[in-house]
């Protein structure tokens, strides 16, 4: 059907859209405040560039990701996460000649052929920050500071902060063969995808949803036994950097990141009170990604949270957006045809000045026309009614107050601007 939207998708209405214009506008102001730019890279790529960041044993790579071949036989995806791509722009416009670190923080849609719920679309919208270019753990904990400081920026409560190490190349083999080892003898009972991930990347099946292997689990051998002195070193120093600043965490040693590019330091942000998929934020660090994807050797690492779920979220904390619904200032209503030429004229006038400015477009009753006014809740209407145009003046009235004044035509441009912005 024609008029249906695809299953997955939505549509952001007026009144709508401004709450999502505050998060972002919030996000933007707190990145800018930790020293990270603004970077938009294209909503499709080649396909193997996923393929090689992402991971090939990734739910996203083996099942979620919307590839096509276009009219030049080239295998194209639509990006299902922002890391990627950010890594690609990195290389490809050398920012790695800069002065580093590199900070970025991208703001957009993502897709992936997933099962709609609530709070997980399709189509869905991300907040993320990248940094590529140094290993030191205070990097870590501000990239875990900067997630934690938007969201309590917007008004949330009761966040966790988990927190892991998942190793490097280093060590990470020999807590894959445990692994390997420890769910062997219980293939028969894993589940098909984790069946496949035994040997391709067992830490995998950590994450897996399925209830019956997330009780498998539950006695697996963790990481803490496998990790070299370097990882040690390195993730204690990121505990002690957040213990400086007062941020709490929980130490999760279950805790691994569903993609296959991460090292070193693991991290979510959970919330209380919203259900099963509690996980509000994710991240931690990709060592090895930039060279996979072509580059030399560069440390990153970096968060990606979804803009619906932080909304729903917001939402069933009862907590209200300070939302601006973009609302008009003026109305201004008139009385008869020869009217109607002035107020566009005043209106376009008053826009010049930077003030929002709404008026009757269908030919109402002065009555239905103040209705109007008043439901879009505007700060002061204009009427231009007959005698008023005679008099080549104005009638203003304050609609909080009900006050009118009439106010000569020359001058209301100048007596709105002194009422509303105080000149």
């Amino acid at each position: 059907m024609l008029t249906t939207r695809p299953r997955g998708t939505n549509d952001i209405l007026p009144g709508e859209v401004e709450k999502w214009q505050y998060i972002e506008e919030i996000a933007r102001q707190v990145s800018g405040q930790f020293g990270y730019h603004e970077i938009r890279t294209p909503l499709f790529e080649h396909t193997e560039l996923f393929l090689r960041g992402v991971g090939e044993t990734t739910d996203i790579v083996e099942k979620e990701m919307y590839s096509f071949e276009d009219r030049g036989k080239r295998n194209i995806t639509l990006r299902p996460e922002g890391t990627a791509s950010t890594v690609r722009a990195f290389l490809e416009n050398k920012l790695y000649a800069n002065p580093q670190p590199t900070k970025l923080f991208y703001i957009g849609p993502m897709f992936r052929y997933d099962r709609p719920q609530a709070g997980r679309y399709r189509q869905f919208h991300q907040f993320g920050i990248e940094v590529f270019g140094s290993h030191h753990p205070s990097v870590d904990a501000e990239v875990i500071g900067l997630a934690c400081e938007y969201l309590e920026r917007l008004g949330l409560n009761q966040l966790k902060v988990h927190i892991n190490t998942v190793g490097c190349p280093k060590c990470r083999p020999q807590y894959r063969e445990a692994l390997i080892k420890y769910f062997q003898d219980k293939k028969d009972i894993l589940c098909k995808t984790c069946l496949g991930r035994l040997e391709k990347n067992p830490l995998r099946i950590l994450d897996c949803k399925n209830t019956q292997c997330q009780e498998l689990s539950l006695n697996a051998p963790t990481i803490q036994n496998s990790t070299c002195s370097e990882c040690q070193i390195h993730f204690q120093q990121v505990q002690n950097y957040l213990d400086s600043v007062g941020i709490e965490y929980i130490v999760n040693p279950k805790l691994v990141r569903g993609l296959d590019y991460y090292t070193h330091t693991a991290f979510e942000i959970l919330v209380q009170g919203i259900g099963a998929q509690s996980a509000i934020c994710g991240g931690g660090r990709y060592n090895g990604l930039i060279e996979q994807c072509g580059g030399k050797p560069t440390p990153g690492i970096g968060f990606a949270m979804g803009m619906e779920r932080l909304l729903l979220t917001l939402e069933l904390q009862g907590i209200s957006l300070i939302a601006n619904y973009n609302n008009p200032e003026i109305y201004i209503a008139t009385v008869g045809e020869e009217t109607e030429q002035l107020a566009f004229r005043l209106a376009m006038q008053l826009r010049k000045k930077g003030i929002s400015v709404e008026k009757d477009y269908l030919d109402k009753s002065l009555k239905a026309q103040m209705k109007t006014a008043d439901r879009l809740n505007v700060k002061y209407t204009l009427i231009i009614g007959e005698e008023e145009f005679e008099k080549n003046q104005v009638t203003i009235r304050n609609m909080a107050t009900s006050q009118q004044n009439k106010i000569p035509i020359s001058d209301i441009i100048s007596y709105i601007e002194r009422s509303l912005r105080g000149k």
